[in-house]
C-alpha cells in the first residue's frame, strides 16, 4: 500500500471517530454509517485474497467519508451545504445528492474491477452496460430500504430519508447514481485499466 493510500485510510479512520462523537441523531448515524463499517470489514477480510486497486481503494475511502459526514449531521443538515443553499437560493440542502452520485460511481468501479479480474464477461463490449445496470439496481435496492424504514419507523425515519419535501427525491437519487456510474466509466476507466494490468502482471 502506498504512503498516499495509508494517509487516506488514516484520514478515513479519523473522520469515523469524529462522526461517531455526538452525532445529531444516533439511530440515523448507525443507519447511514453502517454500510461504510461493513465495507471496511469486507475489504480488511479480503485484503490478502483480493486487494483492490489503489484507484478503487481511494474512491471507496472517499465514499466512506461522505457517508460518515452525512451520518454525523444527517444529510439534510450538513452545514456547508446549508450555506450553499442560502447563498445560491437553492430550495434544499443538496448534500444527499453528492451521496447518491457516489452511490453510483463507487459501486460501478467495484463492479468493473470484479468483473474484469474474475473474467466474468466473455465480451468486453457488455461491460459498461452491466456496470451501469448494477449501480442502478443497487441504488433501487437502497431506495427500497428507505421505503421499508419509513413504513417501520414512521416520522422517526425522516432524518434517514432526507427527502426535504421533494416528491421526486427517489427518482432524482437513482438518476444521480446513474450519472455517477457513467462518470466512473468515462473518467476513470483508463487509469483503472492501467492498474488492473499491473495487478495481472503481479499475479
Amino acid at each position: 500500500m502506498t504512503l498516499q493510500l495509508k494517509a487516506l485510510w488514516g484520514l478515513t479512520a479519523a473522520v469515523f471517530v469524529w462522526s461517531a462523537a455526538g452525532p445529531k441523531d444516533g439511530l440515523t448515524w448507525v443507519m447511514e454509517v453502517a454500510p461504510a463499517v461493513v465495507g471496511a470489514a469486507v475489504l480488511f477480510a479480503l485484503r490478502r485474497r483480493f486487494s483492490l486497486t489503489p484507484l478503487a481503494q481511494a474512491w471507496v475511502a472517499l465514499h466512506m467519508m461522505v457517508l460518515m459526514v452525512g451520518g454525523h449531521y444527517t444529510y439534510a443538515e450538513v452545514p456547508v451545504f446549508d450555506w450553499a443553499r442560502d447563498v445560491f437560493h437553492f430550495k434544499r440542502n443538496h448534500y444527499d445528492r453528492v451521496g447518491h452520485f457516489f452511490q453510483g460511481l463507487v459501486p460501478a468501479l467495484l463492479c468493473r474491477e470484479i468483473l474484469r479480474r474474475r473474467g466474468v464477461l466473455a465480451r468486453r463490449a457488455w461491460l459498461p452496460f452491466v456496470v451501469v445496470s448494477f449501480a442502478l439496481a443497487l441504488s433501487a435496492v437502497y431506495e427500497l430500504i428507505e421505503w421499508a424504514a419509513a413504513l417501520v419507523m414512521g416520522q422517526g425515519a425522516d432524518a434517514f430519508l432526507g427527502t426535504q419535501g421533494d416528491p421526486w427525491d427517489t427518482q432524482t437519487d437513482m438518476f444521480l447514481a446513474g450519472i455517477g456510474a457513467a462518470a466512473s466509466l468515462v473518467f476513470l476507466s483508463r487509469t483503472h485499466d492501467r492498474q488492473l494490468a499491473e495487478v495481472a502482471r503481479g499475479a
